[in-house]
């Protein structure tokens, strides 16, 4: 493989998916040239759209999208096109937070005061359809100059001293870094040699689109059986779940086999009259054994695959690149301290490792057994309660993420508070160049002069909040993560200390 003679890339992204493309615009944003290379020529696919393409997405997310000034082309894409008014969760009378293995809690049940650090205010998941993600980002993508060649999987790759090059169907390009993040049966991740470990499916999950001879013959919503799991909104709307050990993942699905799986997950004697759309996935748990393989990166599924029970897998892949692309800006840019990029993996690993985990909860309570059923009636009462909800509701919301960065402060190594300023900004807003903050509430002089020394990483805003919690100063990274707070006067050996192990040397003087 030579290197060729084409222009050198900072980044290039295998995968244009909503991992690939978030990515690209932090590392557009922070001026690096990013090439994107996705397999597919189409990014249009029916399984992207409602009803199978909604997602929701936990509260890291949101903020991610807000602080980059995304979410409001969401929303306003998304505002058009209505959820499946047969969805079974909204014929209920309570508005449902979430669910656990299909087991909901409601946020009538929730006790928000159990997260101090969280300010007043809507909270909770919003949903909305893969395709309008993927389109926004990609929009935003091309918009901020990254160069995304469609039809081009990644096929070879070798790394050098100074980058990687790169072999696809448009030829061979070079980068000085190359990032996976084309799936679960990631092409990167196995050129680059880098492990994955995991658990073996137990299950063959299945969402189709049929017609039924007599749609009323199923009951709505979700039910446990004794050969599985399903869930129905009529007419014609069903996911379903047969313990068959993950044998059908991936077969080709005839109307026979799915009306087979059907009678024998529900126990009802029906006719699927036609398939209109189907689709198979599995609860099979795999994860990276190191997110990075010298020049070589991970993030999404490349790095970390599980059931989507609970939607956590698109939200796990999108905290990925919000951790990975301020990081590796930094890298390429010279000014990141050393270790920087290491602690992507050492933050995000087990992160991955803990969803893994949770998927792997709710897989043992379907399992149709009397003691997965009789665990299922331990939880069930469990999630009625209101530490148990609040519980549940901060793992699959994504409020009990915290990354150990060392310091005391409970605040930090957790999403900064969105403070809402005197002049009425949010804190937010000030995110939006993808640059480090040093807040101060207190307008202490030292703190000014020594954001200075980091100038061009770390703004510096002195403002008084309508409710700052208790905080005197805070150093938030660019991802929005609180690096160093303190509710006493600042200690400028702290501050100093916090902002070289984020944001390497200070400027020369």
């Amino acid at each position: 493989m030579q290197i060729p003679d084409t222009p050198l890339y900072d980044v290039i992204i295998a995968g244009a998916g909503p991992v690939g493309l978030f990515l690209a615009c932090e590392l557009r944003m922070a001026g690096c040239s990013v090439l994107v290379l996705e397999k597919t020529e189409d990014p249009h696919a029916p399984l992207k759209s409602l009803p199978f393409g909604l997602r929701g997405l936990s509260v890291p997310t949101i903020e991610s999208f807000e602080r980059r000034g995304l979410l409001e082309h969401l929303t306003a894409r998304t505002a058009s096109r209505e959820t499946p008014a047969g969805a079974h969760w909204m014929q209920q009378q309570r508005r449902p937070a979430g669910h656990f293995a299909g087991i909901q809690f409601f946020h009538d049940q929730i006790d928000a005061t159990q997260w101090p650090y969280r300010l007043p205010g809507p909270i909770g998941a919003i949903a909305a359809d893969m395709a309008s993600i993927e389109a926004v980002l990609a929009i935003r993508a091309e918009t901020l100059g990254a160069e995304i060649r469609r039809g081009c999987a990644v096929e070879a790759l070798r790394q050098s001293t100074d980058g990687v090059t790169v072999v696809s169907a448009g030829g061979a390009v070079h980068g000085r870094w190359l990032v996976g993040c084309d799936g679960g049966r990631s092409n990167v991740r196995k050129a680059a040699g880098i492990g994955f470990t995991g658990t073996d499916p137990e299950f063959t999950g299945y969402s189709v689109q049929v017609e039924l001879a007599d749609p009323a013959a199923l009951a709505p919503g979700r039910h446990y059986t004794p050969f599985g799991m399903y869930t129905y909104a009529a007419p014609g709307t069903i996911a379903m779940v047969d313990f068959d050990g993950g044998a059908a993942h991936r077969g080709e699905l005839e109307r026979d086999h799915v009306e087979a799986v059907l009678r024998k997950v529900s126990g009802v004697d029906l006719t699927v009259t036609a398939l209109l759309l189907a689709t198979t996935w599995t609860d099979r748990a795999y994860q990276a054994t190191n997110y990075r393989a010298g020049r070589v990166l991970l993030a999404g599924d490349a790095a970390h695959i599980h059931s989507p029970l609970g939607g956590q897998g698109l939200n796990l892949g999108l905290g990925d690149a919000m951790n990975l692309g301020w990081k590796l800006a930094a890298t390429i840019r010279g000014d990141a301290p050393a270790g920087l990029l290491d602690s992507y993996s050492t933050e995000r690993h087990p992160v991955g490792a803990q969803i893994l985990d949770w998927s792997r909860a709710q897989v043992g309570l379907m399992r149709p057994s009397r003691s997965s059923r009789a665990l299922e009636a331990i939880i069930r009462d469990l999630i009625d309660t209101r530490d148990g909800a609040a519980y549940f509701a901060a793992r699959v919301w994504g409020l009990s993420l915290r990354y150990d960065l060392g310091e005391d402060h409970p605040l930090v190594g957790r999403s900064v508070p969105d403070f809402e300023l005197s002049d009425g900004t949010r804190l937010r807003e000030l995110l939006r160049t993808g640059k480090g903050l040093l807040l101060d509430f207190g307008a202490q002089p030292s703190l000014q002069a020594l954001a200075s020394r980091w100038r061009g990483r770390i703004a510096y805003v002195a403002s008084e909040a309508k409710d700052r919690l208790g905080l005197i100063a805070l150093l938030v990274r660019p991802d929005g993560v609180v690096a160093w707070a303190s509710e006493q006067a600042a200690d400028n050996e702290d501050v100093s200390r916090a902002a070289a192990r984020w944001f390497g040397e200070p400027n020369a003087s």
